[in-house]
């Protein structure tokens, strides 16, 4: 294989998370939510693969890193800021309001930079990943539960998940090194949590996923500082 074309393989999965978000952004428009989520969901696919392959195949550029970013931001930033406009327009939101739900494309574009310019995430995260965040919004958009669609809700959630993307609290990351259960008992246990929540559930279940994520991080932090605490000299 000509090495151009080895050292492109991860671009080219990461443009179809592009490929994948643009026409999520395309269905949230038409107010085709399922659609919407599948595709989001593709894209997510395609961005853990894109960053796995390029691992594997021990390639890594500024182009790519560049290409991720960008197509993060449309997949996992304004793909899910369209849903949530459709849904505010669909509930009847008057004025300028519908368009708050761009803030979400905003701090994931946000969160992205500070992601590609932080040392401390390349193990763990700080802040909500984007893919998490917009894996919620969509699941949101497909839930039959009629109150969750609702203006009053949907605002404050948005100032909500904004302020989680670009927010200090440290988020466990899937990415593992080993299969030792001691090494990934967090991880282990998160999975086997969301397994059974997306078994009762369905795909709406990735909405409760993600938060089960940001609680489980927390306490997570939390617990690690105690320890920290309780380890350290005492004067």
């Amino acid at each position: 294989m000509p090495d151009k074309i080895y050292r492109n393989i991860p671009n080219f999965v990461t443009c179809c998370n592009l490929f994948s978000g643009c026409v999520a952004t395309v269905l949230a428009f038409e107010g085709r939510f399922y659609g919407a989520f599948l595709f989001i969901l593709l894209s997510a696919v395609f961005d853990f693969l894109d960053g796995m392959m390029a691992r594997l195949l021990n390639v890594h550029s500024v182009i790519g890193k560049d290409l991720d970013s960008l197509s993060d931001d449309v997949s996992f930033g304004l793909a899910p800021s369209v849903i949530v406009f459709s849904l505010l327009k669909q509930g009847g939101a008057i004025g300028i309001l519908p368009y708050a739900a761009f803030l979400i494309a905003v701090f994931s574009a946000w969160r992205l930079a500070k992601f590609n310019n932080d040392a401390r995430q390349t193990s763990s995260f700080v802040g909500l990943p984007v893919p998490a965040n917009a894996l919620f919004w969509s699941s949101l958009a497909i839930s039959k539960a009629g109150f969750l669609h609702s203006a009053y809700l949907i605002l404050p959630l948005i100032c909500l998940s904004s302020w989680l993307l670009v927010s200090e609290i440290p988020m466990f990351s899937l990415k593992f090194k080993n299969l030792r259960w001691e090494d990934n008992k967090l991880r282990f246990l998160f999975l086997i949590l969301s397994a059974l929540l997306l078994l009762v559930f369905g795909f709406s279940g990735f909405m409760l996923v993600v938060v089960c994520y940001i609680l489980i991080s927390v306490w997570n932090d939390r617990r690690a500082s105690r320890s920290a605490v309780a380890e350290s000299p005492k004067a």
